[in-house]
């Protein structure tokens, strides 16, 4: 079996930020016209009065302060609420291969690689721009690879379970390199009329190469140690939109046709499970948990990621031991812990260990050990 190492990262941020004052002005803006609108409904009791919010809500509730997204206007306009995407001709790239196409080649860069170098493109995300043909072969033939590539899903894990699909096909000689890319337009699914979610989501899109180490000439090394999976089925994070809503009577616009979640049972459901698969994935590395410089978690929840790493150590984590950037990034959902790696990889001595881990609806979490070379 090969060594497989990651060889280089590659991120792209959208071009808008929406701070959470911007967010929350557009909100009750919408609470305003909808309180008015339905007035006598609201006097008679029989439709229920929204309740506005505030800055500090979302940051306390959170931890998030701003987030970028693809579409500005849009999420601002108390009478749309919604991201404005208009629709492209077939034969233009898509939005989120475009974005694909920037990550990946700034990953590439920092591997040292060109697309001839890559056999394999794997596209792993939450939210696929639609059903076929896949994402991974249009990203493909853009970048110039000569080769295959495929989509997958497992929501906010999909990263993780991207780097194991990955390195499992370079430790096996499938091949030689993989790119590994999770494009995420998160605005889309997001319902911007519910206060308790609608600050939770931005978009990014990151991407990175998996090759062997014997061939691997990148500076920006990090040998997989060992990668662990875990999928539990729950509907406390759901989205329902799908191919067969065309058939679904009640139609599309249905709310649980966005993304819904029962906060406070998540965080008690997987706040556990994730120290407990990360103390494993240390485990069988051969590690001791004080041997771990750092931990890039999955950015859903700055109050969630302490308390992960809390039951792993046994104390608070400094901010270099798992750093956050959901503050100014919010939850791009497989996205997240990748950009933490990507963002504070550099300042890591030869030799240090980290942990990569993501963990979201399903219930699903994905672990990776690695070595800094």
């Amino acid at each position: 079996m090969k060594q497989a190492v990651i060889s280089g990262t590659g991120l792209f941020t959208p071009p808008h930020s929406i701070s959470n004052e911007e967010l929350v002005d557009s909100f009750n803006a919408y609470v305003a016209l909808f309180n008015a609108d339905n007035a006598a409904a609201i006097e008679a009791g029989t439709v229920t009065a929204l309740e506005p919010s505030s800055a500090a809500f979302i940051e306390k509730a959170s931890g998030i302060k701003s987030r970028h997204v693809m579409n500005k206007e849009g999420v601002l306009d108390p009478k749309r609420m919604a991201p404005h995407y208009p629709e492209r001709d077939n034969e233009e790239l898509s939005l989120q291969a475009e974005m694909c196409v920037a990550a990946a080649r700034q990953a590439l860069d920092r591997a040292g690689r060109t697309a001839a170098d890559i056999d394999m493109v794997l596209v792993a995300c939450s939210n696929m721009q639609r059903a076929y043909p896949a994402m991974a072969v249009e990203v493909q033939q853009a970048l110039g690879i000569d080769g295959f590539g495929f989509d997958m899903n497992v929501a906010c894990s999909s990263a993780t379970f991207g780097i194991q699909t990955a390195a499992t096909a370079v430790q096996t000689g499938q091949t030689r390199a993989v790119l590994v890319l999770n494009p995420e337009i998160t605005s889309g699914h997001l319902d911007y009329r519910d206060r308790d979610s609608h600050f939770i989501f931005g978009d990014a899109c990151t991407a990175i190469v998996i090759e062997a180490a014997d061939t691997a000439v990148s500076t920006h090394r990090f040998a997989i140690l060992d990668m662990k999976l875990k999928t539990s089925f729950s509907n406390n994070i759901r989205n329902n939109f799908g191919f067969l809503n065309r058939g679904d009577e009640a139609g599309i616009g249905q709310p649980d046709k966005l993304f819904k979640q029962q906060g406070r049972k998540v965080f008690k459901d997987v706040c556990p499970m994730a120290a407990e698969m990360i103390r494993n994935s240390i485990a069988n590395a051969g590690l001791e948990v004080p041997q771990v410089a750092r931990y890039w978690l999955h950015q859903a929840n700055l109050n969630m990621n302490q308390l992960i790493v809390r039951m792993i150590l046994g104390r608070d984590a400094t901010p270099e031991e798992a750093p956050v950037i959901l503050d100014t990034y919010a939850n791009t959902s497989s996205a997240g812990s990748i950009i933490a790696f990507h963002k504070h990889q550099d300042d890591l001595p030869q030799g240090a260990y980290g942990v990569i881990c993501s963990f979201g609806a399903g219930y699903s979490i994905g672990s990776v050990v690695v070595q800094k070379l």
